[in-house]
């Protein structure tokens, strides 16, 4: 498995908690690992889906994310495949049959499609080795992103001739949501890891009730031209600020539910390819967007839930970079969270009791994201105590701790001429390509690669993420603008 990592996709070693999910995978055993966004959830079963016979089925909630792993994959010589609508009729049924000749060896598919009679016929027909859940919390109502479409996963994996491996992948899950996760997918016995949510590379800080638009244009100013996600509550929000930032120049664009598919995925692409490097957004944006160069992400208001903030604050840095997530906090948030939570008292499809439980259950959670905006104490310890982990100390990483801005995150975005100039050679292979700069190298090996600046395609190889497929197929590129 570690020829795979190295060949394949180009890292000498497992990070935190990926080497012992592989193996429990490859041994045949069930698996639920918690793991942050940024650990490298993907590979614990790329890897042992390369090294298993038979197919891989990973199931995903969302087009963007199965479009974005399978061209990440594509990128590192993988067959990959994905079965979703974006495939016309007669693409999607010619997939199935190369797919029923073993052509992919990992299939990205949704939850929806799982039980249709045509791919069902098709998982019937074929050996099966893993079945991979991905944001596996989505499986439980305790959890902040509920799909009822997930409690049907069970029923495809017992309709296969074969029980395949079961591995359950998500971000963020309390002790209820992990009972849920091994119940409803009948896991049996299964290794089940939490890597930890702390999150070394990241610093976090909380601005209260301040100007908050004077904020976002000092944390703009501070970091021009990074890659940045602004969160906001409602619509309303997203389109004015964004109609503030396009008035000053800034390189933004957005992204709501209230847009067309189109306009969206058009935005999207803008900023993954890094035409626009501000995304003002609500939290429909984000999941599975596998951009792992974002150096800042800004809650401009309160989100409803602990939860839902780390997982969409755990967007920045995800190559492992310093990078900020910084929520800026009035009383004003809370009273808006109050009024969006007590609207479920309109729905005449629940009975008061169920209402009262609702509000409770969604109450208990503002409230504690309320605590974290004005507590004193050291924010890094309330993140990992509410997830129910043990800091011992301060981080030394937070606003609380620190008062000011990391200088680490300053020297990044103050980025070497070498490493300019291997960023710019990617956008030009990305563009000619047509996929995102970071499909190609992301900023995390650039910076690698321009301190280390390797004099041949042997010395290629010791610069991490760089696998066998790609430096055939980039390395001489970058070799040139290196000894230039």
């Amino acid at each position: 498995m570690l020829n795979i990592l190295e060949q394949v996709f180009g890292y000498k070693s497992f990070r935190k908690g990926q080497e012992q999910i592989v193996s429990n995978l490859i041994s045949g055993k069930d698996v639920l690992a918690v793991m942050p966004t940024g650990a490298g959830k993907s590979i614990c079963y790329q890897v042992p889906a390369l090294k298993l016979d038979g197919i891989t089925i990973v199931v995903s909630p969302l087009i963007s994310l199965m479009v974005d792993q399978v061209r990440t994959l594509r990128q590192y010589g993988v067959k990959a495949a994905y079965f979703n609508s974006l495939l016309s009729p007669s693409n999607y049924y010619k997939a199935i049959n190369l797919a029923k000749k073993y052509t992919y060896k990992i299939i990205y598919v949704a939850p929806e499609r799982l039980n249709t009679e045509t791919f069902l016929n098709f998982a019937k027909s074929v050996n099966i080795s893993i079945v991979a859940i991905d944001e596996a919390h989505c499986i439980s109502q305790w959890g902040h992103d509920f799909r009822p479409s997930y409690l049907n996963i069970i029923d495809f994996i017992n309709q296969l001739p074969k029980r395949p491996i079961i591995g359950a992948f998500t971000a963020t899950a309390t002790d209820k949501v992990k009972k849920d996760i091994i119940s409803s997918l009948s896991l049996n016995n299964p290794f089940t890891l939490t890597t930890g949510y702390n999150r070394e590379n990241l610093y976090f800080s909380v601005l209260r009730n301040k100007d908050k638009k004077f904020e976002l244009f000092k944390i703009l100013n501070q970091n021009q031209n990074s890659s940045i996600i602004i969160y906001c509550n409602s619509r309303k929000n997203v389109d004015e600020l964004t109609d503030i930032l396009l008035f000053k120049k800034y390189k933004a664009t957005k992204y709501h539910a209230g847009l067309e598919d189109s306009e969206r995925n058009v935005n999207q692409e803008k900023f993954i390819q890094g035409d626009c490097n501000i995304m003002i957004a609500t939290n429909a944006f984000g999941m599975g967007i596998d951009k792992p160069d974002v150096r800042v992400v800004v809650h401009y208001n309160m989100p409803l839930s602990m939860e839902g903030y780390y997982q969409e604050a755990g967007r920045a840095g995800r190559d492992g970079e310093k990078s900020e997530c910084i929520l800026l906090y009035n009383y004003q948030d809370y009273t808006t969270n109050k009024f969006l939570i007590n609207l479920v008292k309109d729905n005449e499809d629940l009975t008061e009791e169920e209402k009262d439980d609702i509000i409770a259950k969604e109450m208990y959670k503002l409230d504690r994201i309320r605590s974290y905006c004005l507590t004193n104490r050291c924010l890094r310890e309330y993140i990992l105590k509410y997830f129910g982990e043990k800091s011992t100390s301060t981080c030394s990483s937070c606003g609380n701790c620190l008062g000011e801005i990391t200088q680490d995150v300053k020297q990044f975005n103050n980025n070497k001429e070498l490493f300019n100039k291997l960023k710019a050679i990617t956008r030009e292979i990305a563009k000619h390509e047509r996929i995102p700069t970071y499909a190609v190298l992301n900023d995390s090996v650039l910076l690698n690669m321009s301190v280390k600046r390797p004099k041949t395609l042997e010395d290629m190889k010791s610069i991490s993420g760089m696998g066998a497929f790609k430096i055939k197929k980039y390395g001489h590129i970058y070799l040139r603008i290196i000894n230039e």
